[in-house]
């Protein structure tokens, strides 16, 4: 058995550990990442797997799609090739949080499984 000093949090771990849950919370939903780990998206939360939209925003992602959409326009007009691939992947993302949000919000409706019925089984000493 460990001593119980092992097991005793700092004033500092504790006010990090709490800091990180403070700092999961984004403009569009809520990062999923774990305790201690760094952005690896560079805070493109719209492109990353582990922003969790929150419904209320889906108003200000569709702004943000719409706003993609111009800007790869533009950055086609303008022939700037390597800027319309990554703001195609911010769009993709974009698009995928949206319906992420909207699978959320769909008809939800409650489902009768029924009882379970367990049948006894005979045990035979053999």
């Amino acid at each position: 058995m460990r001593p119980s000093d092992e097991y005793r949090v700092t004033d500092e771990e504790w006010t990090e550990f709490l800091g990180h849950f403070e700092r999961r919370k984004v403009s569009t939903g809520t990062c999923g990442r774990s305790f201690g780990t760094p952005c690896i998206h560079e805070h493109a939360c719209v492109r990353c797997p582990m922003l969790w939209p929150d419904p209320t925003q889906r108003d200000r992602m569709v702004e943000i799609r719409d706003n993609l959409i111009a800007r790869i326009a533009e950055a086609e007009r303008e022939g700037w090739l390597g800027e319309v691939e990554g703001l195609r992947v911010s769009l993709a993302g974009a698009e995928d949080k949206i319906a992420q949000v909207d699978r959320r919000r769909g008809n939800h409706t409650a489902v009768d499984l029924g009882t379970p019925i367990f049948h006894r089984r005979e045990v035979t000493d053999e």
